[in-house]
């Protein structure tokens, strides 16, 4: 009996480790185990709790729970962080939240990988004030952040625009006598670009932090050079990799071709597109985006075009922000009429238009004081319920004021105003800017201020630099 129950042990332990997702077998053998009255030992159940988490079968992973509980095993630290782990994942970030507290209610204490998930979680939700408070509970508890939880909020923070508290947050490692690598290091990067404050870079890494440097890092730090406004450096660093033996990837080439484009060498460029793309090094719709965004940059948009069309005709990987472009330099090149073609041919092969398409359609119409077109394109934003943001609401009315249709304008700005496009967040924002401004809001558009209408190349922004 005893030999018996040793085997089935051993095969059940061995059925997990190479068939991990395979929950419905998994869920036979334990029915077996359990009839023939054989349990799994806390380890084990930990293996099959992951199992189920990892494949979303979270109400099974709750029915284990509660037979480890009425069995009397214990539950151990690592299957509640598991458990915990799961709802995150799944979002349920209250549920998991309220698993915390039963947790600690049984008397086990979380560690810093459970609160790990969780604020992770509420970070990524939009919601710092759960994360701290649950960060500032763990610290009073005397468990300290470890490197992952640090490199998971200055991440977060970074995306979230909570750039100094991404910078402070790095700036005390040396204090937590942590070590950054070089996931922290592109997470600082990220930071430092999106707040545009890249002299700080040598600061921050000048600690001289023993950091292996690896292809993530070195794309990273290609990324900086060229949104710093330095593209020779990430020339200069390109080579550099390559000197030290990185096999570059389609990062690495776009940050190359980012840096050529960025010192005016177009020729060369286009010359090594043509080469990484002939040779099939890398087929990244990034990659087009890149070169074409940066002959826009340069005013080459027929060479823009010419090699945009060749890469539909060679099906090469494309994307929404590589149409988006190269609709940008069909306007930029005075071809409205491609513009439009080419946007109705990416929905039609099922590329959907984004909200960085639907900012230069308008602004290319509006340009061209097509309000028809403007009238067409706003209706194709309602329809894929995309919201019209204040500075594009502000630009049609400006320049529709400027156009010779001024009922036609009025028609369309009370149009806008009615719908659902704008949001009510926006114009209160408009109306509040108004009465700021001692203006008499009563629906005469032709007392609300002008704005700036320079070109927008905010489409540039998204084909930039890798990062």
């Amino acid at each position: 009996m005893r030999n018996e129950a040793a085997n089935l042990i051993a095969f059940v332990k061995d059925f997990l480790a190479r068939r991990l997702r395979d929950v419905i077998n998994i869920q036979l053998v334990l029915r077996k185990m359990l009839r023939k009255g054989y349990y799994l030992n806390a380890k084990t159940f930990s293996v099959v709790f992951s199992c189920f988490c990892k494949s979303g079968r979270l109400a099974e992973a709750l029915q284990l729970l509660g037979l480890m509980i009425s069995l009397g095993i214990p539950t151990t630290v690592g299957v509640w962080s598991i458990l915990i782990d799961g709802f995150c994942r799944s979002g349920k970030l209250v549920f998991a939240a309220y698993l915390l507290e039963k947790m600690v209610e049984t008397g086990c204490s979380p560690n810093v990988v459970t609160c790990t998930s969780l604020i992770k979680g509420f970070m990524e939700s939009h919601m710092p004030e759960r994360a701290i408070h649950i960060l500032r509970a763990m610290e009073s508890k005397g468990c300290s952040p470890d490197l992952v939880l640090c490199n998971v909020l200055i991440d977060c923070f970074s995306k979230m625009g909570m750039h100094d508290e991404a910078l402070d947050l790095f700036c005390s490692l040396p204090d937590r006598e942590l070590i950054p690598d070089s996931y922290t290091l592109c997470s600082i990067i990220s930071a430092l670009c999106l707040s545009r404050q890249f002299t700080l870079l040598p600061i921050l890494i000048g600690g001289g932090f023993p950091i292996q440097a690896d292809l993530v890092l070195c794309n990273s730090l290609l990324s900086f050079f060229c949104r710093a406004g330095y593209p020779p450096g990430a020339i200069e660093f390109y080579n550099d990799m390559i000197d030290r033996g990185f096999l570059p990837d389609g990062y690495s080439y776009s940050g190359l071709l980012s840096g050529l484009c960025g010192t005016g060498r177009i020729g060369e460029a286009v010359n090594v597109y043509h080469a990484i793309v002939t040779n099939r090094l890398c087929l990244d719709p990034h990659l087009h985006t890149v070169i074409i965004d940066g002959l826009i940059n340069y005013g080459k948009f027929h060479r823009a075009i010419q090699l945009f069309r060749k890469a539909v005709l060679e099906k090469y990987p494309l994307d929404v922000v590589s149409y988006t472009v190269a609709i940008r330099a069909f306007f930029r090149g005075g071809r409205t009429v491609e513009a439009c073609s080419l946007y109705n041919q990416m929905k039609e092969i099922g590329v959907p238009p984004n909200a960085h398409t639907y900012n230069v359609m308008l602004f290319g119409f509006s340009r061209e004081r097509d309000i028809r077109m403007i009238r067409e394109i706003l209706k194709d934003m309602a329809e894929a319920g995309f919201e019209l943001d204040i500075s594009r609401f502000h630009m049609i009315k400006n320049l529709l004021m400027k156009s010779c249709y001024s009922h036609s304008a009025f028609d369309l700005f009370f149009d806008m105003c009615t719908s659902e496009l704008i949001t009510d967040k926006a114009m209160g924002a408009l109306l509040l800017k108004g009465h700021a401004l001692g203006l008499n809001i009563d629906g005469n558009v032709v007392n609300i201020p002008e704005v700036d209408t320079s070109d927008s190349d905010d489409i540039s922004n998204v084909a930039a630099a890798v990062g």
